[in-house]
Order: structure tokens, then sequence, then C-alpha cells
């Protein structure tokens, strides 16, 4: 991800496969035992998560540097859990730091693994000799396993800005602390996610770091969150937009927003914080203001919930699904072209027939007389007419004009 140490905070899943075995590869926050801070203390819970988890442990130090208190601390707690364990002296690049190796046998962890990760030596030595024990990867079984109960597989990534209850969401979503949650806006730096199974539909829920304006990541790790962001939002189903009910929508919103329909992704906004409001009957408003701010996501459904207090959860999920299954619709070009009999369109365009060229976003391409796309208000018209007739609640809905 970059130089800057402390950028790695949650845990990060990655599978890899390596001469046919595959598995599942766990990256953690740097861990500092005995330190009373919060973040560290959260990076340090996240850890032992993925230590519980672990077949084998790879506690990873740069060889470059002397043997520091919290190493030998470290070394300690990991002993203590009676799980295989490699020590990787990181770094080790060249002939000359070969020699560096060998003071780290102090800690009592065996044979070193010297390794270069920057320059890629000793990483098939290492990854040989740690999955020696795996067993080979059966693609059969993992397919039959695919395609048992759990039909349908939706990922959702949850955007928004920092601090506005991303993480708590999560957490609430998979029933478990997935998620590091704390007062400091900006605390989630990586994409988490988690799988929760809920009748026949997999959801995989991806938290996101909160996206902040451009003029405003100036951090190294803030851009790189945005990019992150940016990307999980392209592979997703379905985009949470995740807005804080206590300060309203604001301009940071729209831009994330925007994001999410630029790349045709199902959206649902999820004002959280709504423990905090003690008016019921706003919710007309809130909803009115949402659709104000936001008139190209008017789309959207508007869900209130309280992460913290667990409210809305259950409708997130009935949405998500449903929001999914409008982005997957297919029309038949019979029943478009019986619908475009009763359309009548002002103007002097001619449209001849349509069909659906793709889902996810549903995507229409309309025959006319006329070369280019339709006139902005003709296209927002027929949009609004195969809601009307069709749904598509949730989703974009993209029109490609052709001339006949």
């Amino acid at each position: 991800m970059g130089d800057e140490p402390g950028i790695t905070r949650d845990r990060i899943y990655g599978d890899v496969e390596y001469r046919g075995k595959r598995f599942g590869l766990i990256d953690t926050g740097g861990i500092i035992p005995n330190d009373d801070a919060l973040i560290p203390t959260e990076i340090l819970k996240q850890a032992k998560i993925a230590l519980e988890m672990a077949s084998h442990i790879l506690f990873v130090i740069d060889g470059r540097t002397e043997i520091t208190s919290a190493d030998r601390d470290l070394s300690k707690l990991l002993r203590t859990l009676g799980k295989p364990l490699t020590l990787v002296v990181n770094k080790i690049d060249a002939k000359v730091r070969e020699n560096l190796v060998h003071e780290f046998y102090s800690l009592g962890l065996g044979d070193p693994a010297a390794v270069s990760a920057e320059h890629k030596l000793g990483i098939d030595e290492l990854l040989s000799d740690v999955t020696e024990p795996f067993p080979k990867y059966d693609a059969e079984a993992e397919q039959a396993e695919e395609d048992g109960p759990q039909g349908k597989r939706i990922k959702v990534a949850i955007i928004g800005r920092p601090n506005v209850g991303k993480s708590t969401l999560l957490n609430a979503l998979v029933g478990s602390e997935r998620s590091i949650v704390s007062p400091v806006a900006g605390t989630t730096r990586d994409a988490v996610d988690e799988s929760v199974v809920d009748g026949d539909t997999t959801y995989r829920f991806v938290d996101t770091a909160g996206i902040r304006r451009k003029g405003k990541t100036t951090e190294m790790t803030e851009k790189l969150a945005v990019i992150m962001a940016r990307r999980n939002i392209r592979m997703a189903n379905v985009a949470l937009l995740v807005i804080d009910a206590s300060e309203g929508v604001v301009g940071a919103d729209a831009t994330i927003a925007g994001y999410a329909h630029e790349e045709g992704r199902a959206v649902i906004v999820v004002v959280n914080k709504w423990d905090k409001m003690t008016d019921e009957k706003g919710k007309r408003a809130f909803t009115e203001s949402v659709k104000d701010e936001l008139k190209f996501l008017d789309y959207a459904p508007v869900i209130f919930a309280s992460a913290k207090n667990g409210e809305g959860i259950r409708k997130i999920f009935t949405t998500i699904r449903r929001c999914y299954d409008n982005a997957s619709k297919r029309v038949t070009t019979g029943e478009l072209n019986r619908f475009m009999e009763t359309v009548e369109f002002d103007g002097d365009t001619k449209v001849y027939y349509i069909t659906q060229a793709s889902m996810r976003p549903p995507t229409f391409l309309v025959f006319t007389d006329k070369a280019g796309q339709l006139h902005f208000s003709t296209e927002r018209f027929l949009m609004n007419r195969l809601r009307e007739r069709f749904g598509f609640e949730g989703t974009p809905i993209v029109i490609k004009t052709k001339r006949r």
C-alpha cells in the first residue's frame, strides 16, 4: 500500500493459490503489545481474532533494525498460542545483509526465513515451507459448495464520509465486532469485508475507508483510501451510502454518491444515527431533503437506521436483495415494444423500437430517426416511464441511442 508505518489497521483478507494449494491470507495491523492508546489497542484486538483463525503465523520483522522490547514481547505472546510459526526477516535484499539474520535466533522462534518482499527474494522458499502440510485444492468440491443451499451472492460496498458510522453498521450487519470503531474520524484505512448468509443469499459486505473531498486528501494513506474505496464501489453490486442523520446531507455525500452512480451500481441511502433524532415525523422531511440534494439518486430508497442500536438492520437486508434483483432484471424486447406503443414523446424525435442490451445496470438501446443522444428531458421522460412500468427501484438506468 505505501511506505508510511501504520497504514494497515484492520484485518485484510486475500485468497492465494500456490502450486495447486489454495489458502486465505490475513494481513493485520502492526501489533504493539501493552500499548494503552486507542488505535494500537484496537489493532491488537483485531489481530488476536486473526491469530485465533490462523493455521500458520508469519511473524514479520525488519531485518535492518535492532530487536526491540516490543519484538520480544510479541514473540512471547505468539509462542503461547502453540501454533505453527515462522519468523520472517524482511528487507534482506543483498548478500552482505544475510549476516544480520543470525541475531534473530535470540527471539527463540526457530530458524528465521530471510526474504525481501520488495524484490521477491526468498518468497518461493517461504511459501513452499509454509504450505507443505496444506491440502491440494479440489475445484469440484469448491464448486459444489458454491452451488449449495446459498443461492445468490451479493457484494455490498458500505460508502460514506469519515465517521458517519460505516464500521458500526458493518458490525451490526454481520453481528460481530468485525471492524474497528472509535470516535476518531478516519479510523478505517483499509477495505474490511465479511460474508453473511441470510436465507438463500450470501451478502459480502465491504466497509470502505471514509472518502474525503479531493482537496482534503493530503496524506498518502488518505489518497490510497480513496482509490481503494472507488475500486470497491466498482466491484460491488450494491452500494450503501451512509449519511449522518445529525448532520444531514452535505456536499461530500453528493460527491461520494456520484461515484456509485457513475459506476452504475444499485444504491441505497442509509440515514444512520437516527436514534439521536427526536422527531419521528421528520422522516418524510429528511427523505425530501435527500431527494433534493441528491437529485440524480431519485431511484435510491432511503432507510432510517441506528447501527449502534441495531434498528433498521433487517430492512437493509431485504432492500439490498430487492435492489439487486431490480438491477439484474431483464425485460424482453416484445414487452418493451408493447410498452413503447403506449408512450407519447414530445418534440420531433421518432422512436422506432427499444431493446435491453445488458443489466447491472439495466441498459437499453433505443433506435431513433436521428443520430446522437436523446435530449436530456426526453431521456429523463423515458427513464421515468420505464420505472413506472417495470420497477427498477434502487438501480440507475442507462439509455443509449442508435440511428436506424
